[in-house]
């Protein structure tokens, strides 16, 4: 049995196509309904799915809605599945704990309320790992959710069920959120775009508090940048109710992401000289990446941060004790509910009662001083490459991996360390696709552009996708086969 062309398309081109009424908003809903049914079972992408008759009654009402010359933005008639940790009014948000399993808000998240109002029809949720916290996405309540090139793996996370659904066509275009690579790492393995932007850049909330948390963030992902590019326009944007977000007007995404890098420089950072476990075969695949960024005119060359990168890592566990803590600590506090978290969970708690104020108000000089290091490196360079991952998939029965590149790992999270740079920094970071290993496994690299230069990272991303185009040169395999 083929696949549906309506699911092939990307965002933007069935934007088109359902405003030109090429196709209407029921073919799109059914076309995706076949295809969750068909391979969602085999990933565990999807999760908290409405019911199918609902599902069309919607796409009905925004045809009638076109029919009369109405459409609420490019997302009309659009099926968008969300990512469980982000409240959807009316639907389910488990944040993958047991705890919180039969929690349906009154209220959506604000990136959720934009899409809802660019015309988007909420199909049900992305699976994650509990609370978000690690790169491997199962929870007890859904259990795993595992990897498009190979259902035996690893999907990556924290938004690994949006990266699956993205690969596999069983969503247009997909959101996300970001504290440790959470939309890079899935991208990565899943051989699609994600991108973290800019601190700041799409409001994150409403949340009690609206000061301190500056690591996490919501944003988009894709099969294609200039999708990413249209998500991020829907979600970014000034809220009051988050008074630290960016004021900038985000119809700049919606413009032509063409752009010439003749003559642009651009810094390598590798594995910071030798610091960074890698497994066998990521350095060489993303090495290799490079001449592809020359071939588009790019000047790039080997550069390292003045900075040790184990200092980082410390000041990457005050910071993530502190704000973990800061939000789970109330369940911690209760004997019964502690015992429904996840023992990485306690873990991170547990460091964040540890900590004095002079250790959070140091790791924010040291935060400070490395966002200081980068600086003086953007003086010399236009944009920073550096690998997305450290390993490529692993087996989806492997919580974390203990060993990377003959490293003992000392944390959960710690063969995940790659990606905390452009967070701490509150850079804009995007995974593009790089290639596969021999296996057959998808790996990406990250292009990291100056404080709130996101349309130009967009612009570099884009045009290293029309050079190389890896996500229409490799799909998985189940849709190549099927």
């Amino acid at each position: 049995m083929s696949i549906n062309p309506i699911v092939e398309m990307d965002a933007d081109a069935l934007s088109r196509a359902i405003h030109g009424r090429q196709v209407s908003c029921r073919e799109v809903m059914q076309a995706y309904l076949a295809q969750i049914e068909r391979f969602n079972p085999q990933v565990n992408a999807l999760v908290s799915l409405r019911a199918d008759d609902d599902l069309l009654a919607e796409a009905d009402a925004c045809d009638r809605q076109l029919d009369q010359g109405q459409s609420r933005g490019w997302m009309h008639g659009m099926p968008q599945a969300v990512k469980d940790l982000a409240a959807t009014a009316g639907l389910r948000t488990t944040m993958g704990s047991p705890l919180f399993a039969e929690q349906v808000p009154q209220h959506d998240a604000i990136s959720v309320a934009r899409v809802r109002e660019s015309g988007a029809i909420i199909i049900g949720k992305t699976n994650v790992p509990e609370f978000g916290l690690g790169s491997q996405t199962y929870n007890s309540v859904f259990g795993t959710t595992t990897n498009a090139y190979d259902p035996t793996l690893v999907a990556g996370g924290s938004s690994g069920g949006a990266a699956v659904a993205l690969a596999l066509r069983m969503l247009p275009v997909a959101d996300g959120s970001d504290m440790m690579g959470s939309l890079r790492n899935p991208a990565a393995f899943n051989n699609v775009f994600g991108f973290r932007p800019s601190q700041g850049r799409v409001p994150h909330g409403p949340q009690p508090e609206v000061f301190v948390q500056q690591l996490a963030t919501e944003g988009p992902m894709g099969r294609t940048v200039t999708d990413v590019a249209r998500l991020l326009g829907t979600q970014a944007g000034y809220d009051p109710r988050v008074p630290l977000s960016l004021t900038q007007d985000p119809q700049i995404f919606h413009q032509s992401l063409a752009q010439d890098f003749s003559e642009v420089r651009v810094g390598w950072l590798g594995d910071y000289n030798g610091y960074l476990p890698m497994d066998p075969g990521v350095m060489s695949l993303c090495e290799s990446a490079l001449q592809d960024f020359a071939a588009l005119g790019c000047k790039v060359e080997a550069c390292q941060p003045d900075f040790s990168m184990e200092r980082l890592w410390q000041t990457w566990l005050t910071h993530r004790h502190w704000l973990v803590q800061g939000s789970l600590g109330g369940l911690y506090a209760d004997p019964k509910k502690r015992e429904q978290l996840k023992p990485e969970a306690q873990w991170e708690i547990e460091g964040g009662l540890r900590l004095t104020a002079a250790d959070v108000y140091q790791a924010s000089i040291s935060r400070s001083d490395w966002y200081r290091a980068l600086n003086e490196l953007f003086e010399r360079y236009d944009f920073l490459l550096l690998p997305t991952a450290q390993v490529f998939p692993f087996d989806a029965q492997t919580p974390w991996p203990r060993v990377v590149g003959g490293q003992s790992m000392d944390t959960y999270h710690r063969w995940m360390e790659v990606v905390i740079g452009p967070t701490l920094a509150g850079l804009p970071s995007m995974n593009v696709p790089v290639g596969f290993n021999p296996a057959g496994l998808p790996m990406g690299l990250q292009i990291i552009g100056p404080a709130q230069a996101d349309f130009a990272v967009l612009q570099l991303a884009y045009a290293h996708e029309q050079l190389t185009q890896w996500v229409k040169r490799r799909p998985p395999g189940c849709l190549e086969n099927a």
